[in-house]
């Protein structure tokens, strides 16, 4: 169907939603924004959905959420009817509409008949994950568009390890979802029936609990933590869903000195203070910065707004603030913890450690110094996740995993990334070098190079929007795989990878 005889559709529906009317309204006689909202339905991949908000097949909007619960739901059948009882939990971010998309979900599993689990308020990834698997559901739904900027909004789907899907669950998902008509093919209960029916069911303290006890036993060695050997924290949750869990945990295990940043610590969907939401970014960090002057803090920390990754910050000499990589808060919780783990006898010997492909392989030299086997597996969380499940039926301990783009993971707990556990294990860590060495983690890091060798790296980005920005992009891979250069920089170009899936 072509974009314009879309969008007459979409006028002609008696149940549109009426902020969404208005925009379809707005938008009349705009060809061109028309095509870019309608010429394509949203893609279902490993990541589930992610788009600006907005009217339209190519926006995230309730209709476009309702219309991928129903494949969902056809998905799930296929694995049996007990889908029914196990049901699906759900979590959101606190960005704009996210309650409402996740309320809208839930009342379509609950019109398949599906119970679904919704927590009463924001929460993090890693909650999420944990919660598919200590209810022992069929799966989860996350919704959330990470660190991008304010006006986007996503959908995640979970398996039942609490596995973001692979590529044949995702496909399976995606072609059940293309064969529906948003408006005649969804069933949607209303909220007051599926709970009065014992469908709907809401999470909230109890659940906590068990997430921040499940957290805090992964503790490496809880005494270098009490206290906190005079360590200052500062932290930040960038408006975020983290807030709750990290202020909590941190507390429960003794840090002393927590402040955080209260302009940043309501959660917002319109990260009113920052540009974007990211932790990565050291613009995140300003208001941070401005309070650990203040307090003399030692350790900068951020959470992004779904609480799955983590920026550490550390105080110089000279009092500013370095930013650390992805790669060095990962080896410094890596080498923190293997050095532990064997001072206490208690490094197994099957150890694993997991990294992506396009992570520092400095891991992979701290490994071997330990004895302790370090994978690779492709980019994205969930093949760390699949490693973790793996394990479990066969050789391997888990011992940690991590991504360059600052996501880390130090437990089994669950199978995402986790930056509540992360801000545990790098405050630990940061207490301990300061008591026991007088280190700092810069210290410690330069102390790590003179052993481990010197690594350096710089990732960049470009933002290429829009339906353009998408051809652009497949165009620049078609080109990169059928005429790749013969050298960079000047130098030649010795051999190439592609990682296609």
């Amino acid at each position: 169907m072509e974009a314009m005889d879309k969008y007459r559709l979409w006028m002609s529906q008696p149940g549109l939603d009426a902020e969404l009317k208005a925009e379809l309204e707005a938008m009349a006689g705009d060809g061109a924004r028309i095509m870019d909202c309608f010429s394509r339905d949203l893609t279902f991949g490993t990541a589930g959905l992610r788009a600006m908000m907005g009217a339209g097949t190519n926006r995230m909007n309730v209709h476009v959420v309702q219309r991928a619960t129903q494949g969902l739901a056809r998905v799930l059948f296929e694995a049996g009817e007990e889908v029914r009882e196990q049901g699906i939990a759900i979590a959101y971010d606190p960005r704009h509409h996210s309650e409402e998309f996740a309320l809208q979900a839930a009342l379509v599993l609950c019109g398949n008949g599906i119970r679904s689990y919704l927590y009463d308020g924001v929460r993090t990834v890693p909650q999420l994950s944990f919660t598919v698997r200590e209810l022992g559901c069929a799966g989860g739904i996350m919704i959330t568009a990470s660190h991008n900027p304010p006006e986007y909004n996503g959908y995640k789907v979970y398996d039942r390890t609490g596995c973001q899907l692979g590529v044949e669950e995702s496909g399976r998902v995606m072609r059940a979802i293309e064969g529906l008509d948003a408006f005649t093919d969804v069933p949607v209960t209303d909220e007051e029936s599926a709970r009065a029916g014992g469908l709907l069911l809401t999470l909230g303290g109890e659940m906590d609990e068990r997430f921040y006890a499940s957290v805090e036993s992964l503790c490496v060695l809880p005494e270098n933590l009490a206290g906190a050997g005079g360590v200052s924290v500062v932290y930040t949750p960038l408006h975020g869903a983290g807030v709750g869990a990290v202020v909590r945990v941190l507390g429960d295990m003794g840090l002393e000195s927590l402040h955080v940043v209260e302009e940043q610590s309501a959660p917002d969907g319109g990260f009113p203070t920052v540009e974007c939401p990211n932790p990565e970014d050291p613009q995140a960090f300003a208001l941070a910065e401005k309070l650990g002057a203040e307090v003399g803090a030692d350790l900068l920390i951020a959470t992004d707004p779904d609480g799955d990754r983590l920026g550490v910050s550390v105080r110089s000499e000279d009092g500013s603030y370095t930013l650390l990589t992805g790669n060095q808060i990962g080896c410094i919780m890596l080498e923190y913890k293997l050095s532990t783990l064997r001072w206490m006898n208690r490094l197994p010997g099957d150890g694993r450690v997991v990294r992506s492909v396009v992570s520092t392989t400095m891991a992979d030299v701290i490994c071997r110094a330990y004895g302790v086997q370090c994978e690779q597996v492709l980019t994205g969380f969930r093949f760390i996740g699949e490693k973790i499940n793996g394990y479990e039926t066969g050789e391997g301990t888990f011992l940690f995993g991590f991504e360059e783009s600052y996501g880390y993971l130090a437990g089994t707990h669950v199978r995402d990334k986790d930056a509540v556990s992360a801000a545990l294990l790098v405050v630990e860590a940061a207490a301990y070098y300061k008591r026991e060495m007088g280190f700092s983690l810069l210290d410690l890091l330069q102390d790590m190079y003179k052993r481990y060798g010197y690594y350096l790296e710089k990732v960049g980005s470009h933002t290429a929007p829009g339906t353009d920005g998408m051809v652009r992009i497949a165009q620049t891979m078609h080109a990169l795989r059928t005429s790749p250069p013969h050298s960079f920089g000047g130098f030649p170009l010795l051999a190439a990878r592609d990682y296609l899936t």
